[in-house]
C-alpha cells in the first residue's frame, strides 16, 4: 500500500478516566484508503481509541485526553475545531445496528437534509449512491417507504454503512460491526468494507481476529491501553516482533 497518504497522525495520545488511565501514550500515524484493524482483549482501550478519531469522547464528563491527534494536519482537538464538519468527515458504524425508527428512505436522506440538502432529485440520486455503495440497493429499491426496523440484522447494519456514506465522509470508524451478525451476515460486511476501501478509509474495531487477517492492510494490538504491535497484516500475524502479540494471535490470553 506503498504511497498512501496520512490520514491521522496520533502522538502521545493519553487518555484518562478521572484517575483511570484508559489509554497510554498513544503514537500511530493511519493511511488514506486503508483498512486498520484494532485487535485485542475487552477492555484494551480499542473502541476509546476509535471514539477519539472524532471526538465521541467529548460526550463523557470525566474524560481528559492529552497529546495531539492530526486530521490532515490539523490538530482535531484543538479549540477551533468544527467538531460537526469533522464528524461528517469520520463518520461511525456502530456494534449493533441503529436504524433510526423511520423509513428506508429517510435514513438515507435525513443527515444530508440536516445538512441543508432540500433538492428532492439531489436527495434520490444520494439516497441511490450510498445503498448501492453499501451493497443494499438491489434488495431495497422497492421498500424505500417501508420501515428501517422491517429489515434483518446484516440489511440494518449495510443500511447504517449507507447512511454513513450519504454524508460524503473521508473516514469510516466501525466499532465490532458484525459481532451482533450471524455468518453469513457477516461475510457480506467483509466484502463491503473490502470493497469501500476504494474510495473511503476504514478502521475497524474487531474482536475476531481471522475477520482482522482477512480484510486488512495494516493491524493495531492492543493491550491494556497501550498499542504493543503495529504493522502490515501479513507481518503481525506471521511474523509478529512482540512475544505478547504472539501469545494473543495464537489464543494463548485474551
Amino acid at each position: 500500500m506503498a504511497g498512501n497518504e496520512p490520514v491521522f497522525q496520533i502522538e502521545n495520545l493519553t487518555l484518562t478516566y478521572n484517575d483511570s488511565t484508559a489509554l497510554k501514550d498513544i503514537n500511530i500515524t493511519l493511511y488514506e484508503k486503508e483498512v486498520t484493524a484494532l485487535i485485542g482483549p475487552s477492555g484494551c482501550g480499542k473502541s476509546t481509541f476509535l471514539r477519539t478519531l472524532n471526538r465521541m469522547n467529548d460526550l463523557i464528563d470525566c474524560c481528559h485526553i492529552h497529546g495531539h491527534i492530526r486530521f490532515h494536519d490539523q490538530d482535531i482537538y484543538d479549540a477551533k475545531t468544527d467538531v460537526i464538519d469533522l464528524r461528517k468527515k469520520v463518520g461511525m458504524v456502530f456494534q449493533k445496528p441503529n436504524p433510526f425508527p423511520m423509513s428506508i428512505g429517510e435514513n438515507i436522506t435525513f443527515g444530508p437534509k440536516c445538512q441543508g440538502i432540500k433538492d428532492k432529485f439531489r436527495l434520490k440520486q444520494l439516497t441511490e449512491s450510498a445503498l448501492r455503495q453499501a451493497a443494499l440497493w438491489d434488495e431495497v429499491k422497492d421498500r424505500l417507504k417501508e420501515s428501517a426496523l422491517s429489515l434483518s440484522g446484516g440489511q440494518q447494519q449495510r443500511l447504517c454503512i449507507a447512511r454513513t456514506i450519504a454524508m460524503m465522509p473521508e473516514v469510516i470508524l466501525m466499532d465490532e460491526p458484525t459481532s451482533a451478525l450471524d455468518p453469513v451476515a457477516t461475510a457480506k460486511i467483509e466484502d463491503l468494507i473490502v470493497e469501500l476501501k476504494k474510495d473511503y478509509t476504514i478502521i475497524i474495531v474487531t474482536h475476531n481476529m481471522q475477520q482482522a487477517a482477512r480484510i486488512s492492510d495494516k493491524t493495531a494490538f492492543f493491550l491494556l491501553g497501550e498499542i504493543i504491535e503495529y504493522g502490515n497484516v501479513n507481518q503481525i500475524f506471521s511474523t509478529p516482533k512482540n512475544k505478547k502479540t504472539e501469545e494473543y494471535i495464537t489464543g494463548r490470553f485474551g
